[in-house]
């Protein structure tokens, strides 16, 4: 993971966001490698948390201004905003398909990543995702979900 990276982890616990981190990085932290451009944060869309990962995405030094990118943007489900380009783009979600985020945050895997705890959605959770978006690369990742789980006795 980057240092770009890190950083914004860091920022956004320090800020106390609710939050997980998704996608090909979590993947990465599972242990199960696979190139990717971004890092997926998928934040909990309401009022309180939308401001904290506005306040801090702010301190990290996203444009968020010159974008007009408001509180109400990150409370509002369904949305993506993107931030840079790959292979250090942003992408904050309120919502992925298959998962709700009081479900996956309750059975999230807190994990150590550049020295600071980080909120990551379990494999399980990833793998539900990853099958109701069934693009070729979540195709993929499936695949390797499962042989993952199934390895740690908990296939499904």
């Amino acid at each position: 993971m980057n240092e770009d990276f890190e950083q914004l982890l860091t920022t956004l616990t320090q800020h106390d966001v609710q939050f997980l981190l998704v996608g090909g990085v979590a993947l990465g932290i599972h242990g199960l490698q696979r190139a990717t451009g971004d890092i997926d944060i998928w934040s909990k869309p309401d009022a309180t948390n939308a401001q904290r990962i506005h306040d801090a995405l702010r301190e990290f030094g996203m444009p968020l201004a010159a974008f007009d990118v408001t509180p109400r943007d990150f409370a509002t489900p369904g949305r993506v905003v993107q931030f840079g380009v790959p292979p250090r783009r942003v992408d904050v979600i309120t919502s992925i398909e298959g998962v709700e985020f009081d479900e996956a945050w309750n059975s999230r895997a807190d994990m150590t990543v550049a020295g600071c705890r980080v909120p990551v959605i379990s494999l399980t959770d990833l793998l539900r995702n990853k099958e109701a978006v069934g693009r070729p690369q979540d195709k993929v990742d499936v695949l390797t979900i499962r042989r993952e789980l199934e390895r740690r006795g908990q296939g499904r």
